[in-house]
């Protein structure tokens, strides 16, 4: 019989077994509030940001539904769900990393997009801006984050540098990834004024880069991770 090295679970993944299993014995029953994020946190030694990917997981596959403003519910839950959420939590790319990753590396992208930009570059990333700005609505989440992520691949591909957008490109692809949208569904871009914000944080990156201003450009992208981070960690104050 040949045998696999076993991998360390996830630290999200553990902490969503640990709430399935609490689901499955009848704690909190369908229509039960589940405690806050923080509560969760301090319960099982782990980071809210932890938290919130491990929930993110449970509601994208209709095992819990987020209220906003009141907490997280549960929904009737069948184990086909509960291996469904699992399996997307260990066979995709942790949130936490993507954004981690990102953060490290587009504020430079947008410094060398504003160096090397073709007019015609600067003229997409202004047309994908005012798409952002009239898809800003919450009822409108998916075509807004559908233009979210060409606006980011755009960016690469004004770069000019083919190898820089074939390690780039993988990384923004995760955006298609069903935790990770629900995760920037209700974290990043819950409510009107949230959305609004983020497409002028992309309308900045856009004005820097046309103006072949590489720091500025740099900045702007620093601040559109930071905000994503300041939420993320559990900052309701997250103006840049």
């Amino acid at each position: 019989m040949e045998f696999h090295k076993v991998r360390p679970t996830k630290a999200s993944t553990a902490v969503a077994q640990q709430l399935l299993r609490a689901i499955k014995e009848g704690v909190f029953p369908v229509d039960t509030k589940l405690p806050s994020e923080a509560e969760l946190a301090q319960m099982m030694g782990v980071s809210r940001p932890t938290v919130r990917e491990a929930l993110s997981a449970l509601a994208a596959v209709g095992l819990i539904e987020a209220r906003p403003g009141i907490g997280n519910f549960v929904k009737n839950p069948t184990e086909s769900m509960a291996f469904e959420a699992l399996f997307l939590l260990e066979s995709e790319a942790s949130c936490l990393e993507i954004m981690e990753a990102r953060t490290v590396l587009e504020p430079a992208v947008a410094a060398l997009a504003a160096q090397k930009r073709t007019p015609e570059q600067a003229d997409l990333l202004f047309a994908i801006c005012e798409e952002l700005e009239k898809l800003a609505s919450p009822e409108r989440f998916d075509e807004y984050f559908t233009a979210d992520k060409r606006f980011h691949l755009a960016l690469v591909q004004a770069t000019g540098n083919s190898l820089l957008a074939a390690a780039m490109t993988p990384l923004i692809n995760t955006m298609d990834q069903r935790i990770y949208r629900e995760f920037t569904r209700e974290y990043y871009m819950k409510d009107l004024a949230s959305i609004t914000e983020v497409a002028s944080l992309h309308r900045r990156v856009a004005e820097a880069v046309a103006q072949k201003d590489g720091a500025r450009a740099h900045e702007a992208m620093h601040a559109h991770w930071l905000r994503m981070w300041r939420l993320v960690q559990g900052e309701e104050n997250a103006e840049t």
